[in-house]
């Protein structure tokens, strides 16, 4: 399939092709124009239209917010349309690319079409200024979400990527040295992680129910519920399936001879006249492709920036769920786990208790509350 998006003027082409060859992104400048676009949209959300719209809509609440909480709002709302949007964009490749229905394993990890192109080049955008605000605001959201904005750029700019070497020995040509160029690495599935944003609108829906003054009301509750279902669908079980499948892909790559080459067809690499009812032929989906090598350094790359990803969901979902339930729970059940915990000393009564702490916010229960509530 196409990019949809028409493609950059040829200067914009040539301007970045030298320092997309520097750095081996060889079909970057195909897609550098929605890098920047992705990039400059969620900047332009963040610094602008977010909070012009959050005083609209909340003109006593949005202004009253401390700076820190502000800085999370308006990064939630660029987190809101992100992944709304980038959502639909997978969804209709995943659905409409019938060149992706036919890939194997060779094309889904050297194989390269413009839409997952398109998807690759929207993500590393976001990601790209996810890490700019990361880095420069790290006191507020933590070292953790450091790891995820850096392994996500890892792994959606990898997608790029032209592997290079300039001492292949072919096999059958032992004296000969010769250069290879294998471009993109794995870019069918950046369609297939990206989707791992499918449980963020609900996130960040359950952040705003809190800033909102809506903690425990029914629309949180429900909101809740569909956030734990499609985190736990689309990241946990999902997000470590397809982890395991590209992982598969990849130890079949390292363990290619070498001088290996692909011509195509499901199962060989001789024949394309099986191959071609599903695919435009095999050289249109590998034309940035001569010998297929994958280098260990790659492998442990990507596999390693994706390991930290799937690691941080379950964490993150362990916390997610332990969030959720503390919001319902019953008045009486949160004193006993205080009780257990130390958290209340028999006879004071005088200070408030503190009840959680969320995004550097205490909540606490004031002495009349605290009361009211042991009566």
């Amino acid at each position: 399939m196409l990019d949809p998006i028409p493609p950059p003027p040829t200067f914009i082409i040539n301007l970045f092709r030298p320092l997309a060859n520097l750095l081996s992104l060889t079909t970057l400048p195909l897609h550098i124009h929605e890098v920047f676009l992705a990039f400059y949209l969620y900047h332009l959300i963040n610094t602008r239209v977010s909070p012009y719209i959050s005083r609209k809509l909340f003109p006593t609440l949005y202004p009253a917010f401390p700076a820190r909480v502000k800085i999370n709002w308006d990064v939630h709302v660029v987190s809101l349309v992100q992944s709304s949007v980038i959502n639909v964009l997978a969804l209709w490749v995943l659905w409409f690319d019938e060149e992706r229905k036919g890939m194997v394993w060779q094309e889904r990890v050297w194989g390269y079409t413009g839409a997952g192109g398109m998807i690759q080049g929207l993500a590393a955008g976001y990601f790209l200024w996810d890490l700019m605000v990361t880095v420069t605001n790290v006191r507020v959201f933590g070292w953790g979400m450091l790891a995820h904005a850096i392994s996500a750029l890892i792994v959606f700019s990898l997608g790029f990527v032209r592997l290079f070497s300039a001492s292949l020995i072919i096999p059958k040509a032992p004296n000969i040295l010769t250069s290879t160029q294998q471009r993109p690495f794995v870019n069918y599935y950046g369609p297939t992680f990206i989707l791992y944003e499918l449980s963020s609108p609900f996130l960040n829906f359950h952040w705003f129910f809190d800033k909102v003054h809506m903690t425990g009301s029914r629309a949180q509750l429900y909101n809740g519920l569909v956030l734990l279902a499609t985190f736990f669908f689309c990241r946990l079980v999902w997000g470590t399936y397809q982890s395991i499948r590209v992982y598969q892909d990849v130890w079949a790559a390292l363990h290619q001879p070498v001088g290996y080459r692909y011509e195509g067809g499901p199962g060989n690499a001789t024949s394309l006249a099986s191959h071609q009812s599903l695919t435009k032929s095999a050289d249109d989906l590998m034309r940035f492709t001569t010998v297929q090598v994958v280098p260990k350094w790659l492998a442990v790359t990507y596999l390693g920036s994706n390991i930290v990803l799937n690691t941080l969901n379950f964490y993150w979902f362990g916390k997610m769920i332990e969030a959720v339930r503390k919001r319902f729970q019953t008045p009486a059940t949160k004193e006993k786990e205080r009780r257990e915990n130390g958290a209340v000393i028999a006879g004071d009564q005088k200070s408030p208790v503190t009840m959680s702490r969320q995004n550097g916010r205490e909540l606490g229960l004031e002495q009349t509350e605290l009361r009211r509530r042991l009566a």
